[in-house]
Formats: structure tokens, sequence, C-alpha cells
């Protein structure tokens, strides 16, 4: 009798201390506020995310509208004039497209298919992670043997097998990305739930009967989905840079809705005649892009990990 009023009275102490250890998120965030290049990268971030939703208002022209292309008008230099007297701040391509429309709403899609692809991807291997380290056994197996199978191979490989067979499109490139990223959220996943698992708010939770799913979503998840997020926002990058490189390619998404990779193509092959903008422009924004997601997620995890700090 004694020991049953004993494990009642330490269940809260042992719950504490396990919610205690996740990283407060007003805390996290004054630590990025008090870093210079963090600031600057999440402004430049934040600039480019709003430039892409609001392109159809901020954009000169649809560049998807294929009916007010001018092929009069293909190959002019930055701040050349159109022969109706529009201005092309940043040139035109071999299309007739003003680049800065093009970069506006390519910039839309890079960013679509980086965030979504990411967010299934992550969706789909924490939920693996998850249930392979807290059942364990066959299923564990399972999912791990086949998380190693995904990762032997090179992820642009296995991308551009996936889309020579199932074709090119947006959502196309997204499932891709999808297949070939969900395996490392999962292996992440997996090791930080291991370390939760072996903690005492879990063994109490166990001992008072809590059902297994209750456990996994409502315990475990929470204390142990710091490092999925940190590395959901690195993915990002690495999402947007696989697209580009499949559009690049010829595989991502079609020509009539250019992708940053896409327009960098489209102006490869005239960069030696010195009509450097054509690629050189869409490459900038693209590379803008990476960085300022790269060292936002990089300082974010400088100030959820302490050791880093």
């Amino acid at each position: 009798m004694s020991e049953r009023v004993d494990t009642s009275s330490r269940e809260p102490v042992a719950l504490a201390p396990a919610i205690g250890q996740t990283p407060n998120r007003a805390r996290i965030l004054a630590r990025l506020r008090s870093r210079p290049t963090a600031r600057g990268a999440a402004i430049m971030l934040a600039i480019l995310v709003a430039a892409a939703l609001f392109a159809p208002f901020l954009a000169p022209q649809d560049p998807y509208d294929l009916a007010a292309l001018s092929i009069f008008d293909n190959r002019l230099a930055p701040g050349a004039q159109s022969m109706d007297g529009a201005v092309y701040w940043l040139g035109t391509d071999s299309q007739g497209r003003d680049m800065l429309s093009a970069i506006l709403y390519g910039l839309r899609i890079s960013l679509v298919v980086g965030l979504s692809a990411t967010a299934a991807a992550a969706t789909i291997g924490t939920l693996m992670g998850l249930l392979a380290a807290y059942v364990g056994g066959l299923v564990e197996t399972a999912i791990m043997r086949v998380v190693d199978f995904i990762l032997g191979f090179p992820t642009i490989l296995v991308a551009l097998i996936l889309l020579s067979a199932i074709g090119r499109g947006v959502d196309k490139v997204i499932l891709a990305i999808v297949i070939v990223q969900w395996a490392q959220y999962a292996r992440i996943m997996r090791g930080s739930v291991l370390v939760e698992t072996r903690k005492e708010y879990v063994e109490a939770a166990r001992n008072f009967a809590i059902p297994g799913w209750r456990i996994m979503l409502v315990h475990l998840l929470p204390n142990a989905l710091a490092p999925i997020l940190v590395v959901a926002t690195v993915q990002v990058a690495s999402a947007i840079m696989l697209e580009s490189t499949l559009s690049f390619l010829g595989v991502g998404v079609p020509i009539t809705e250019p992708s940053l990779g896409l327009l960098i193509a489209s102006g490869f092959e005239y960069l030696l005649s010195g009509e450097y903008w054509i690629s050189f422009f869409p490459g900038l924004a693209l590379v803008v892009l990476v960085f300022s997601i790269n060292l936002v997620g990089d300082r974010l995890r400088e100030s959820i990990d302490p050791r880093r700090r």
C-alpha cells in the first residue's frame, strides 16, 4: 500500500523535469534576436518570402502567360526598353520573358516545393522513427532497414530515377523529394526517442497504464521534437537545391512554370556569348535564398543545443 502511494506522489515530479528539458520558445527567440547574423538572415528571408507571396502584384509581367510574351523582346540587356516602352530592369530571356517577373514567380515554386516536401517528409519520418523506437522488435527492424536502403543511395540519383518514371511536374517533384528525405528524419527521431524512453517520466506513464499511443504522441513526441525542427529548417534549403538541380537537368518542373533552377538552365547556353543576366540573376536569387535559410537554421541549432553555444 505504501508503494502505491509513493508512486502516485512521484508521478508529477518525474514528468516535470522531462517537460522542462524542452527548450523554451521565448528563450530561443531571444537568443536568435541577439545574433546580428540571424536577424539579417531572417530579414532577408522574410523579404524573399514576401516577394514570392505577392509576386502577382509586384511582377510587371505574368511570365506564365505565353500570349503576353513577345519574341521581339528576347535577350534584352538589363535596363533595356521593350517595343511598347516597358523597362526590363533585369533584362529578358530567350523567350522575351521579363527576368524580374520570372524570378519572383520562380521563388514561389521553389518555396512551395521546399516547404511542402520538407513538411511531408518530416511528418512521415517523425512518425516512422517514433514508432520504430517505441515499439521495437520486428517493426523497428523493418523500418530501419528501409531507412538504411534509402540512405544508401545518392539523393540526386534516386530523385532522377523516380522522376524519369513518373514524369515532370511540381507535385511529382515534391513526391520524389519526400521519398528521398523522410528516412533522414526517421533515423534522427529514432535516436532521440530512444534517449527519452530511458527517462523516469516514460516509466511512470507505463506504470499508470497510459496507452502506448498517448505516451508516444503526448509525452515522447514533444520532448524529442527539437532535433527534427532544426533539421527541417536546413532541409528546406536542401529540398530547394534538389528541385533546382532536377529542373536544371530537365526532369523537374515543366518549362511553362519555370523555377529558379529552370531559369538558370535556360540561360546557361548564352553565358559565353556575354548574355550573362539570364542565368546570373536567378542564380543570385537562389544563392541568397538558400544561404538565408541555412544561416537561420544554423543559428537555430546553436540556440537549442547548449553544447554548440
